[in-house]
């Protein structure tokens, strides 16, 4: 998948998020005593009828009871199988319920990665389940979910003032942990410079709103060939940053990023990695 076309299946995913959204807005209150669970319907809109089972042996997810700060709040994809070309996991979609575009982002992954754990920051805008849901390359589907508890993320002043994040905006940082074996997952951060805008925040000078602009897609490429793709949205924190995996190669030193926003703009870099051993 190049940055900026999604694949067929993700971008229904994501219409359907945000027609979602949209209803959810437009529907009536509901009264006292009343379930206000989102996901029943949901899980319909996104994945239709197919059976989801439990995470159990697949997907783990980590993220914090209580966020200390609503617009980064920490999450951790765990995965409990290694990817191999036999079986992986080809997709995790991360979901918070009641934000105002439920579907976070959607990691297109690879066998080449060694493992599909991913950390990330988002945005929760108020109490809800945070949930991801695996799909395996036999076309399974796997959730975990853990409840939060926060508020006003979506809505929060960006960390830095606008034209500190316009001056910065597409920099971009790769850091490497101590470097591995050429047979064992290495893990590495990435780090965008962006203030992911999410259309519900205000200018605190103008007290208008500010227009949503946000990271769309990223590309990870190793090796020559696409290791990861990210399919971002507005509940991606301010700066998004992702530690992912990849297996180290005897013959490749580099990495490559490419990241495009709603706005169009392009934003690429590569640096060099290191592999335990190498003299």
């Amino acid at each position: 998948m190049q940055p900026g076309h999604r694949s067929t299946a993700s971008a229904r995913r994501f219409a359907a998020s945000a027609a979602f959204a949209l209803a959810l807005a437009a529907a009536p209150a509901l009264a006292a005593g009343e379930e206000d669970d989102p996901w029943p319907d949901l899980r319909e809109t996104l994945f239709g009828e197919r059976p989801i089972a439990g995470g159990a042996g697949v997907v783990s997810l980590e993220a914090p009871y209580r966020a200390y700060d609503a617009a980064i709040v920490p999450v951790t994809i765990g995965a409990e199988i290694p990817q191999t070309a036999e079986r992986y996991i080809k997709t995790l979609t991360l979901i918070v319920d009641k934000n105002p575009a439920p579907v976070a982002a959607i990691f297109n992954l690879t066998p080449e990665m060694g493992t599909a754990t991913i950390s990330t920051r988002i945005r929760v805008n108020e109490y809800t389940n945070v949930r991801v849901i695996a799909e395996t390359s036999d076309g399974a589907l796997h959730m975990a979910e853990k409840f939060v508890k926060a508020a006003g993320g979506c809505s929060a002043p960006a960390l830095k003032d606008m034209a500190a994040a316009e001056a910065r905006i597409g920099k971009m940082k790769l850091k490497q942990s101590r470097p591995g074996g050429a047979e064992q997952p290495q893990e590495v951060q990435l780090l965008v410079s962006h203030p992911n805008y999410t259309g519900f925040q205000m200018n605190q000078l103008t007290r208008h709103y500010i227009p949503a602009h946000f990271v769309q897609d990223i590309k990870v490429s190793y090796g020559g060939q696409t290791l990861m793709t990210v399919e971002g949205a507005i509940s991606l924190s301010e700066d998004p940053s992702i530690h992912f995996s990849f297996l180290p190669k005897a013959d490749s030193k580099e990495m490559s990023v490419e990241v495009r926003d709603t706005e169009g703009e392009v934003f690429t870099g590569s640096w060099p990695l290191s592999v335990a051993g190498e003299s």
